[in-house]
Formats: structure tokens, sequence, C-alpha cells
């Protein structure tokens, strides 16, 4: 004898209310020896009707919880942002860019939503031409390198981070004979040409009554600067982290200025294009909020911090600890400082003004002067 039972359960369509009708069936048949047959049917139906009953049940629980899985779906998607396209961002050999690695090896960008696909350049001012002609959507450069491109670049250049003020990194290192600036008169100075410290240079030189054509620049990059001056070729240099080390191999060679004596004159900024403003704000956001996400996680970390910036550097722990002596890195606070209008060198306006007389009037580079209101976005840094 087999005994069957049978559940059903009917939605009535066009009604939010869900009946379960349940049929107790004691099915009694009798099933004379050799009927295979009959057997074999009764069990196929039994399985049919339990398969259709678990499909039926099922469709009823996740109607009626229904709302409760979408509230949870939902929590679950705000807790994370979600992850921008990818994001091509350059960065390169200076002390303050150094701390992005902290970013890439923490996974600090996945955090603020931010997919980035981070370049080194070993060649600085390779970044600045990527980012120009729209390889790149962002890059770590400095305001004189960013003003000439301002209208320049394929999809403009717009400046929303500091990342720091050089402090004395930025050095103009000469040979035992000279003294003085006075004493840079007619000696050759190696250094390249419109970046920062050719600016550092001429702005020691006006400060002394003396102006860059008093001087011999020879332009070629920092680091085969710096060699050309350990080897003795040139009479100074105009160098930064960690090239300045080559050229103090030099015997009897020393510091003559350094950015600390011009405070605020070289700032390092993250500098995106405005196409990348215009297309996805918050992917800029997350940029700039991933710095200083960088700088509570080297407050709490600073033995790990240290170890990633060392080895990005290339450089041992206390060389690290020499070169951070030489920049102020900047904090929120600091960045929305800067980014005020101001009437000396601390203020970007007021930078950004000095930097392109210089580039149009000692070097000759711009024909005009950009719209500095537009070259600068403070909203990020407020937000």
């Amino acid at each position: 004898m087999i005994s069957l039972s049978s559940v059903f359960l009917v939605r009535e369509l066009g009604h939010s209310q869900i009946r379960i009708i349940i049929f107790p069936c004691n099915l009694s048949f009798f099933v004379e020896k050799g009927n295979d047959d009959t057997l074999q049917y009764f069990k196929i139906m039994t399985k049919t009707i339990w398969t259709f009953a678990i499909l039926l049940l099922t469709s009823f629980l996740l109607t009626v919880n229904a709302p409760n899985i979408s509230k949870i779906l939902s929590q679950n998607k705000s807790t994370s942002p979600p992850i921008s396209e990818t994001i091509n961002m350059g960065y390169s050999n200076w002390s303050g860019w150094w701390l992005w690695e902290i970013a890439k090896s923490e996974n600090l960008f996945e955090k603020n939503g931010v997919e980035v696909n981070l370049k080194w350049f070993d060649n600085y001012s390779e970044s600045i031409t990527a980012l120009a002609t729209g390889q790149l959507d962002a890059n770590s450069q400095t305001l004189n390198d960013t003003i000439p491109q301002a209208d320049k670049a394929i999809y403009g250049e717009v400046v929303v981070l500091v990342n720091d003020n050089s402090a004395g990194n930025d050095k103009i290192i000469v040979s035992q004979d000279i003294n003085k600036i006075e004493d840079l008169k007619g000696k050759k100075v190696a250094l390249e040409e419109g970046v920062v410290d050719d600016f550092l240079l001429t702005l020691a030189l006006e400060k002394h009554g003396m102006s860059r054509d008093d001087v011999e620049i020879i332009n070629i990059e920092t680091g085969a600067a710096a060699s050309a001056f350990a080897l003795g070729k040139v009479d100074a240099v105009g160098a930064f982290p960690p090239f300045w080390l080559t050229a103090l191999e030099r015997e009897g060679s020393r510091e003559l200025i350094s950015s600390k004596d011009f405070p605020g004159a070289i700032p390092d900024l993250l500098v995106v294009t405005q196409k990348l403003i215009d297309e996805n704000p918050k992917a800029v956001q997350g940029l700039v909020n991933t710095w200083f996400d960088i700088l509570d996680f080297m407050k709490q970390n600073p033995e790990r911090a240290s170890q990633i910036i060392a080895r990005r550097a290339g450089v041992s722990l206390e060389e690290l600890k020499l070169f951070s002596s030489g920049v102020k890195i900047f904090d929120r606070a600091d960045n929305i400082q800067a980014f005020k209008r101001g009437n000396n060198m601390k203020h970007l306006n007021f930078a950004a003004e000095k930097i392109s007389e210089f580039l149009m009037s000692k070097l000759k580079v711009m024909d005009k002067k950009p719209d500095i209101k537009n070259l600068l976005e403070a909203k990020f840094v407020n937000s």
C-alpha cells in the first residue's frame, strides 16, 4: 500500500494575499504482486507533487520577504562607495609624492571608491607631457609646470590639492669656491630650465640684485645635472631629492640656498584634467580624500609608512628622515588656507601670479597668463 499526501500553495494573482491550501490525501492502492508499472507510476506522481509544492513554497517565502531582502541589499551597497572607472595617475621622484605609494600598498584608493592605475615616472618631465596630452587623468606636479600647460593641455588642467611645500629639499649646490650668491656671476649652473629649481635660483638672484643673465644656464635633466656637477663639469646645480645627495659627493661642495629661504615658493600639487572633473567629480573627490587617509595612516603606522616610502624612493630609512625634514606635508587645514586668496606666496593665487610673471618675462615660454581662477579648484579640499 502506498500512502500519498500532497500539499498545494495557491497564489491568487492580482491580490497581495497568499493562501496555503493543504489537501491531505490518504490514497490506498493495493498493488497486486507483479504490477510494477502501477507502483512506478505512483512513485513518479509522489515525486512530482512534492517538487511542485517546494517550488511554490519557495516562491511564497521570497514574495513575503522581498521588502526585507531589498533593504539588506540597499544597506550593503551604501556601506562601500562604488568603484569608479580606472583613473590613470602619474607620480615621480619627489619626497612629497612618494606618499602616494602608501595608498597603493594599503588599498586606500579602493576605500574611497577610486580605481587607480598609479604610474611611476623616472623622468618627471615625461609625466607633465603625459597629462598635457591626455595620457593621464591626474598627475603629481608643481605649480611651475602646471601654469604653462593650463591653456595648452588637450583636456585642460586644474589644481585640486596641495601635497606639500618644499621647505629645504630644493637646493642650489655649489663648488667650494662659491661662498655667496654674487659669486655665481659668470658661472655654469646645471638645472632643468623652467622647473622649480630654476625659479628658486631666479628668486635668489633677484633678491641680490642679479638676474639669470648673470649666470650660464646648462639646461639638462636633474639627475644628469647632479652627476655633471659631481664630476666637476659645472660650478653649481639646482636639484631636489634624492639627486642633491649625488651633487654633495663632490669634494668641498655645499648648499648655497634652499627652498627653506623662500617659504611657499614651491608648492607640489595634485593636478587633474578638467575633463575628469566634468565627467567624474566623485573620482576626483576620492583622490583628494585618499590623500588625507594617507596622512592618517602615517600617524597611526609610522614605521610601516616609512618602510613603504623608503622602498618606493630607493633610499635608506636614515636618508628618508633627511628628506622628510625638507618638506612640509599639507593636511586639510593647510590646503584650505592655501586655496584662500591672499597676498603672499603661501596662497596659491599669489604664487601663481608670481610664477606666471617668471615664465613670461624671464623664460618667455608663455605669451599670456592663464586664468588663475579656472586653474585652482578648492571645492574638493573643502568637502
